[in-house]
């Protein structure tokens, strides 16, 4: 079975995944996407590049985890500047379909220092990665609390001051030429940039394999997850045990991967909650829990950017829903929770106190149980599914123990990841 998979409402949610790191960082994708397809346009690429090129600047920060971080990306170029973007094109690059975003992720801060940046390591540099480099800049110097036209000609001139030695000339003269056209700037800042998009360029429909919808989901899962060694192997688990537990009730092998896929992304709304309460060891404060609560309705409004996804948003979304309708964020009932949605939640709870965390070991299998029967009779979690867990805990703990081993390796490779450091002032 296949999903139908539009382009534009696929890359659009990941975007939006991470925009909701950081109020401050808004739209900065969208506007540097934006620009790198004027850019690109106007330096007569092809109509192919000019889309890949867009594609690659709604995904060019992605690797940046942090507010922190991203804040910092906006104001300069650090000597580490780089490391996001090995990161982000890392964890792009496992679905096929955004390889060459990936690329040109990979080398979207490479100065262009008078022709040597078209190489790298002996390796050639995309001119698209150039092409989203100065975008990024200009972007990066729009100070959104200014009228925009008045900051065009501050902009140009610390542009085409670095002309060559960062930026390639030829790609500042066609900065240059477009950068005199009002509508540019005012599209660029333009809060609902993205509804007229489409009218400038074609996505196709992208036909995907169920497979292919888990790699995407799996790239989903390493956005959400990376941003800290707390979270770093959970979506993975969660996922597994979904998967395992959908099996074990006789799902069929479509919906199991389905539920593969909701499970990766079920913590998706996370990317909008502050490291400072993810990562806090103690107990969450009354006004911290309401900001954590608000990360299931993120999941579900994210997701519906992408039609074709309504059974995989239900299963993921509605995993803190309870059965006796004291759930979040909808309050919905047993006779309004899906079984999917009910699975999900118990192998989120099943997950979340038998894995290690920094701060705490997983619980055993006896307390384990004693909690999970405890939520069965305040009739918050499914009886049903809470008896499968029970009655096959050895093999769904050592599922979840095998896929979140798979998860730390990967986290460890990415922190590892070589990359350049930034020799220039």
């Amino acid at each position: 079975m296949n999903k139908f998979v539009n382009m534009y409402d696929l890359i659009y949610c990941i975007s939006n995944t991470g925009d909701l790191i950081s109020n401050e960082v808004t739209n900065h994708h969208k506007k540097v996407a934006y620009m790198a397809f004027r850019i690109a346009e106007a330096a007569g690429l092809t109509k192919q590049q000019q889309r890949e090129v867009f594609l690659a600047g709604l995904l060019h920060d992605i690797g940046a985890f942090s507010s922190a971080e991203r804040l910092e990306l906006l104001d300069k170029e650090t000597p580490v500047v780089h490391r996001h973007a090995f990161i982000g094109a890392s964890i792009l690059e496992v679905f096929e379909p955004l390889k060459n975003a990936a690329e040109i992720i990979r080398y979207h801060h490479m100065p262009w220092d008078n022709g040597r940046g078209e190489l790298f390591e002996g390796k050639s540099v995309p001119l698209s990665s150039h092409i989203l480099h100065l975008a990024d800049r200009i972007a990066g110097q729009i100070d959104p609390g200014r009228g925009v036209i008045g900051q065009v000609n501050s902009i140009s001139s610390r542009i085409k001051g670095k002309a060559g030695s960062v930026f390639a000339p030829d790609l500042v003269e066609a900065y240059l030429d477009i950068s005199t056209r009002d509508y540019v700037w005012l599209d660029t800042t333009f809060e609902a940039l993205m509804m007229i998009m489409p009218n400038m360029m074609s996505f196709d429909t992208l036909e995907l394999t169920i497979d292919q919808v888990v790699d995407l989901a799996k790239v989903f899962a390493h956005i959400i997850d990376f941003r800290s060694p707390f979270t770093a192997k959970h979506s993975s688990g969660v996922a597994a045990v979904a998967e395992r537990l959908a099996g074990m009730m006789g799902f069929s092998e479509n919906e199991r991967k389905t539920m593969l896929i909701a499970g990766y992304l079920h913590d998706l709304g996370k990317l909008a909650i502050g490291q400072e309460i993810l990562e806090k060891p103690g107990k969450l404060d009354a006004d911290e829990f309401n900001i954590m609560k608000s990360h299931s309705y993120y999941t579900y409004r994210t997701l519906q950017a992408i039609r074709g996804f309504e059974t995989i948003n239900l299963w993921a979304s509605l995993h803190h829903e309870r059965l006796n309708g004291k759930g979040y964020p909808f309050r919905y009932k047993a006779e309004d929770i899906p079984l999917g949605s009910r699975i999900m939640a118990a192998a989120d709870v099943f997950a979340a106190i038998t894995e290690d965390r920094p701060y705490r070991q997983g619980m055993t299998r006896d307390s384990v149980l004693k909690v999970l029967s405890g939520l069965v009779e305040n009739e918050s979690l499914s009886p049903l599914v809470c008896s499968v867990i029970s009655e096959n805990f050895e093999e769904l703990n050592h599922c979840r123990e095998k896929a979140q081993a798979a998860a730390a390796t990967e986290y460890q490779k990415i922190g590892k990841l070589p990359y350049p450091v930034l020799k220039q002032a």
